[in-house]
């Protein structure tokens, strides 16, 4: 179905229902004029979801359904996973919790990949214990790497901030082993060219972060800045990508610096997230960008010490929501753009006329 006849449909996985996942997801959706403007789809569990939206105190209504093909405009859908009584006990994760998180998650890629929904917004989820039940990642940006086949960039957004991280869920210990220059370079090309398609940033600018102290000042400490990544920063700049660097990580961010780049590639997790969720907390999003689908997250996790408190602030899921909705668009009108400029050309060649080559003169 085209995008154009029917309002954009959001898959929601809801994590692990007892941290704040469900919280978040039904405060994100409370308002009346919500399915104004997308289609909402929950896999999960109605049962967990009445029992905590009567904790809260919301005044919402859904749609079972068995499957997201049957979802309905202007409904808040839920796709009925499991129809028997759960236990919820908020603020400690559990086998059946933790089941279901994979059971969502897996459910609601599925309907992904069958084009029954538009873009997926994942709740928080618990790695370790997902793990201990069988799961193989470390979050969910692996997870989709493997079901997509396809490498994929964690990337934290806001309006006047995005940080990439060249590596995540891996000990410190091990960073500057999966350092290399063809990693690097293959990431910062995922970062401009989803700049240029999901963001409308027409020729990016990207600054690129060191590895070691003072961005290893010259080789004296360390050797990753001048042995990987400036001669990766040097080979894409000759092929026309706006990458500079590395840059010191400790006074980098600073508004008068960092505000002079579209985006900013980190080495490692808690070099660009630290800074981030310091900066925009309350409104980042975790986009996973270089995949075929929109996937985003809030940039915080279970957050198990304030489930059933109601105290959870659901803004990073709303700016989820709304950044894939944005990205989504964007994308899709891009996609729209390059395929009219290629069918002029398409048209010349199937007609035997190549307009590329030049006419023969008589000698």
């Amino acid at each position: 179905m085209s995008q154009k006849n029917h309002k954009i449909r959001v898959g929601i996985s809801i994590g692990d229902f007892n941290g704040i996942g469900p919280e978040i997801i039904m405060k994100s959706l409370k308002d009346k004029t919500i399915t104004d403007f997308f289609t909402p789809i929950i896999f999960g569990s109605g049962k967990i979801f009445t029992y905590q939206k009567n904790i809260f105190k919301l005044n919402l209504n859904f749609n079972y359904i068995n499957e997201a093909s049957q979802a309905q405009e202007g409904k808040l859908n839920m796709v009925n996973l499991v129809k028997e009584n759960m236990n919820v006990e908020l603020g400690t994760p559990t086998e059946e919790s933790t089941k279901l998180a994979i059971s969502s998650l897996e459910a609601a890629t599925e309907a992904l990949i069958k084009n029954e929904i538009d873009v997926l917004i994942t709740a928080p989820i618990n790695k370790d214990e997902m793990m201990k039940m069988g799961f193989q990642h470390a979050g969910h940006t692996g997870y989709f790497e493997e079901k997509f086949n396809k490498k994929g960039l964690m990337f934290l957004v806001t309006e006047d901030l995005k940080v990439a991280v060249s590596t995540h869920h891996i000990p410190v210990a091990h960073i500057a082993e999966n350092i290399s220059k063809e990693k690097i370079k293959k990431q910062i090309s995922i970062l401009n060219q989803t700049l240029i398609e999901d963001f409308c940033i027409q020729k990016p600018k990207i600054a690129v972060l060191g590895l070691n102290p003072h961005a290893g000042d010259g080789g004296v400490i360390g050797n990753e800045e001048v042995d990987i990544i400036s001669p990766a920063i040097k080979e894409l700049s000759d092929n026309n990508i706006l990458a500079f660097g590395p840059y010191p990580a400790d006074s980098f961010f600073q508004p008068h610096k960092y505000k002079n780049f579209d985006a900013i590639l980190a080495m490692y997790h808690d070099q660009g997230l630290a800074p981030f969720k310091t900066i925009a907390y309350e409104e980042g999003v975790n986009y996973t960008a270089g995949l075929p689908f929109i996937r985003t997250s809030p940039d915080h996790g279970v957050a198990y010490d304030i489930a059933g408190k109601n105290m959870a602030d659901e803004q990073s899921f709303t700016e989820a929501i709304f950044t894939a909705i944005k990205i989504f668009k964007n994308r899709t009108e891009y996609n729209e753009l390059m395929n009219n400029c290629l069918q002029p050309r398409k048209i010349a060649i199937d007609n035997g006329i190549d307009e590329d080559l030049p006419e023969e003169t008589e000698s």
